[in-house]
């Protein structure tokens, strides 16, 4: 039967929460592993990129950039063979996770899950069955043929810049065939890869690009519903799908069901408070469809909370919203026994606002954490931040200085292995306080 009006509307709303994601992601496959005249291109498919130099106020291409851990950006392409990732011993908290096509992670390679030892991890792309080689410390089986990873590694501050880059050009790629030095299985064809628009994620072409994406990801039986829902509109993966040849009312209607899915995501990130469930693997995910997209429109690439937890302030305890370094000092008082409960280390971030960006100061210092050199405790084994414009005159207070601009800022609070009551919620975070 052919699709009708209404059920073209519900579809292209649905789908298009549903295939969000796999676009966010494409954006930025495309720009690291597609575009060579693009400057954040890594050199294509199965290599790293390695970036070792902390954030500053000069690097405005991310926006709430992670001082704490540099990223080592890499794409593969599984279609041919599975690749190995090898990892060195590594005496610091590190994280290789490679993601699916819809930014559902595959698993993970890191301090938590594998711990520090050197090892080799397989990474195999749907219906892979061939023999796992002996040595290959783990497996894991992604359900896209293309998959990325966003690793991050432990940066103390610039004078530990040469250590990070000595791990993180020992972290190898390689082709399975490479691995085990054998022969090379027949070369896969080249994808004409679609050129990266935005404006089509608020257009019907939204479902051209995702037709296209849909050939590297075979239907999974848990997804057969949106995507037979897909196919009868006649996107089923082939790349072949065609906006201007659907009927004219047909094309209006997906035109009012991408516009109804838009609204939705809208109001669904403006009613999301914390990341808690937005970010996991497949299994830890589910068929939470609309999470998905809030965490690819809000946090795209966010770690789970077993792996990190993210939370912050943006307002302060008089209600301004958002906080004002213009008027107002602000402290952030630590009681004993009540620092933040994280099991490799723990930072809060300052970004002005609106841009989102790190902040230029006289000493350099645009976050603060457990690892931050020379923070004072206090008497009874506290803690107090002093976010304020001017450098406090006891030597004491400069020490958990965290300069403030001029104006609206927020604080970004990063705990990498939280412990259990962070995430059952029993350990919250203290009021963001302004000065006496």
């Amino acid at each position: 039967m052919p699709i009708t009006p209404e059920e073209a509307r519900r579809t292209a709303a649905d789908a298009w929460i549903w295939g969000r994601p796999l676009l966010d992601n494409y954006r930025t496959m495309y720009a690291q592993a597609i575009d060579s005249d693009d400057p954040r291109y890594v050199g294509g498919f199965g290599r790293f990129r390695h970036y070792s130099e902390p954030f500053g106020p000069a690097n405005t291409d991310v926006v709430t950039p992670n001082n704490d851990t540099p990223y080592s950006v890499a794409w593969l392409d599984l279609r041919a063979e599975p690749y190995v990732i090898s990892v060195p011993a590594v005496d610091r908290y590190y994280v290789l996770p490679p993601h699916d096509l819809d930014t559902s992670y595959v698993g993970f390679v890191g301090s938590r899950t594998t711990g520090r030892e050197p090892g080799d991890h397989l990474i195999a792309g749907p219906g892979w069955n061939g023999t796992v080689p002996e040595g290959v410390t783990s497996v894991l089986r992604a359900d896209t043929f293309l998959v990325g990873i966003i690793g991050r590694t432990f940066l103390a501050g610039p004078e530990d810049v040469p250590a990070l880059r000595a791990i993180q050009e020992r972290y190898a790629l390689r082709p399975l065939s490479t691995y085990t030095d054998t022969a090379a299985p027949h070369p896969v064809g080249e994808p004409v890869w679609p050129v990266w628009r935005e404006e089509d994620l608020g257009s019907v072409e939204f479902f051209t690009l995702l037709d296209f994406l849909l050939g590297f990801f075979p239907v999974l039986e848990s997804e057969r519903g949106i995507r037979d829902r897909l196919a009868a509109l006649g996107v089923s993966g082939t790349g072949e799908f065609e906006p201007a040849a659907l009927p004219p009312e047909i094309r209006t209607a997906v035109e009012q069901g991408v516009a109804d899915g838009r609204a939705r995501l809208e109001k669904a990130v403006a009613t999301t408070a914390v990341s808690t469930d937005l970010f996991g693997t497949r299994a830890e995910l589910g068929d939470d469809h609309i999470g998905r997209a809030v965490a690819a429109e809000i946090g795209l690439y966010g770690l789970p909370s077993a792996e990190a937890w993210y939370g912050g302030w943006s307002s302060d305890d008089l209600g301004d919203h958002p906080p004002n370094g213009h008027g107002h000092d602000h402290v952030v008082r630590f009681p004993p026994g009540q620092l933040p409960p994280a099991r490799f280390f723990w930072s809060v971030t300052l970004y002005r606002l609106p841009e989102r960006l790190l902040v230029a100061n006289e000493i350099d210092r645009y976050s603060i954490g457990d690892r931050t050199p020379g923070l004072v405790y206090d008497d009874d084994g506290g803690l107090t931040l002093y976010v304020r414009r001017e450098r406090p005159s006891d030597p004491k207070q400069a020490a958990n200085w965290l300069p403030a601009p001029d104006g609206p800022f927020n604080l970004v609070v990063r705990l990498y292995g939280p412990e259990p009551s962070v995430l059952d919620g029993s350990w919250r975070l203290p009021p963001l306080a302004v000065a006496d």
